[in-house]
């Protein structure tokens, strides 16, 4: 079991990882190098060997292996991501990179997303190399760049070009499952993530007839681009039920002790209350306009105008997204993937599953372990290429009234000190047990 040290570790692992700004803006501006070594510093002194990794330089990833105690096991990988998304200090109550801990929570940029989760790995490590712990399985711990924009410097760039550190991998954990949702009355769930919707980022453009902005102009660029924007932005999607979020509405169903009718969900859900919002976005596909540009100057009517929407799309709904895609653009305006990554989808009725289940319930007693499918993408759609079966399980026990979801890129990020100490206790024991 994580011992008093270990404890006292995640705190400052959380802490420090913080403090190291790696700030990723997209388009290669980030440096993950310092929060690799510093890892990797750890992760030596525990007695390992990890590669420190770089398809881009300052952009670097590491990988260390853990030797099982059964050879005939499959590995498990466990991953987690050292870049973080911007944050403006003035915008928050403490600065972002501060790491400070104040009335038991650790604060800011990266606190729960996701450098919580690497502070709990590298204190588990740590522990089991005090107390001479070795798993049963294999364990692949790696920690890696860019994930918070295309992942091409990180998981992509370790999944085509170093894919032999991963042999013998056949599922892998990650961020984003296992965090204490409370219902508002009274009940606490631990949804586990066992699927994620695909990512399907669009850039559009329209051409037309450029000229002066006093003329009639019926071929105008701008006009054809935001008709199609305000079609895609109005759209209703239809419901599409996935294995996942067909469990996760039966088990929450059975949590509420109503009738799982997934004929009719808007009445399902209803009946969930609170509960409803760990589902609801991943009931259909999905598109966002989230960027336009056109034009140069108000009297000149540009021959180009550009837009981009953030798409996402179920398992096995990729084919719809495309065509709805190409009716909702019409035949004025074109449009083309500028990133795309494969959706996902885990079984829940497996060993690592119920691992995972037990875990939590033997340190949550009181809560409700379910499975969900993200609404948005990890890493694990990567290491998905390599045949790793990718799980959301980071665990945290959060108090009441802590939106665990709005601080997701949010302003004030943190994470309550008993909360880490919880996700250590349940991370170590999952993975001695897996």
């Amino acid at each position: 079991m994580a011992d008093a040290q270990a404890l006292d570790e995640v705190v400052t692992f959380t802490s420090d990882l913080i403090r190291i700004d790696t700030t990723n803006r997209g388009g290669g501006d980030c440096r993950e190098r310092p929060a690799a070594e510093y890892a990797a510093e750890w992760l030596a002194g525990a007695g390992l060997e990890p590669l420190l990794l770089e398809r881009t330089e300052g952009r670097t990833n590491v990988v260390a292996r853990i030797e099982g105690s059964d050879p005939s096991a499959d590995a498990l990988l466990v991953h987690g991501h050292l870049d973080v998304v911007p944050a403006r200090a003035e915008d928050w109550s403490v600065h972002p990179f501060s790491g400070e801990v104040r009335d038991g929570v650790v604060w800011g940029r990266g606190a729960v997303d996701m450098k919580n989760m690497d502070a709990m790995i590298l204190a588990v490590v740590r522990a089991w190399a005090r107390q001479g712990v070795r798993p049963r399985r294999d364990l692949v711990i790696a920690f890696t760049a860019d994930e918070e924009a295309s992942a091409r410097d990180g998981s992509g760039f370790l999944a085509d070009e170093h894919a032999e550190l991963f042999e013998g991998c056949t599922e892998g954990i990650s961020e984003s499952g296992a965090f204490t949702f409370h219902d508002g009355a009274g009940r606490q769930i631990y949804p586990i993530a066992a699927g994620e919707r695909g990512t399907a980022w669009l850039r559009l453009s329209a051409r037309g007839r450029a000229g002066h902005g006093s003329r009639v102009n019926k071929e105008n660029a701008v006009t054809r681009l935001a008709a199609a924007v305000a079609r895609i932005g109005v759209h209703e999607w239809p419901v599409r039920l996935t294995p996942t979020v067909r469990a996760a509405l039966t088990e929450l169903a059975a949590v509420y002790g109503v009738e799982a009718d997934l004929r009719n969900v808007d009445s399902l859900l209803d009946k969930l209350g609170p509960a409803a919002r760990l589902v609801e976005a991943t009931l259909r596909n999905s598109a966002n306009p989230t960027m336009f540009d056109a034009g140069y100057k108000i009297n000149v009517i540009p021959g180009e105008a550009v837009a981009h929407v953030d798409g996402r799309y179920l398992p096995g709904g990729e084919e719809e997204f495309r065509a709805t895609m190409d009716r909702l653009t019409g035949p004025d305006v074109d449009w083309e993937f500028h990133h795309r990554e494969v959706a996902l989808e885990a079984p829940v009725d497996s060993p690592a599953f119920s691992a995972m289940r037990a875990a939590v319930e033997a340190f949550a007693p009181e809560g409700h372990v379910v499975p969900f499918c993200m609404p948005g993408g990890t890493d694990a759609k990567q290491f998905s290429r390599l045949g790793i079966t990718g799980y959301g399980f980071s665990p945290l026990k959060l108090p009441e009234g802590f939106d665990y979801h709005a601080l997701f890129h949010g302003v004030d990020e943190r994470v309550p000190v008993d909360a880490l100490h919880f996700g250590v206790r349940v991370l170590d024991r999952f993975l001695r047990t897996a």
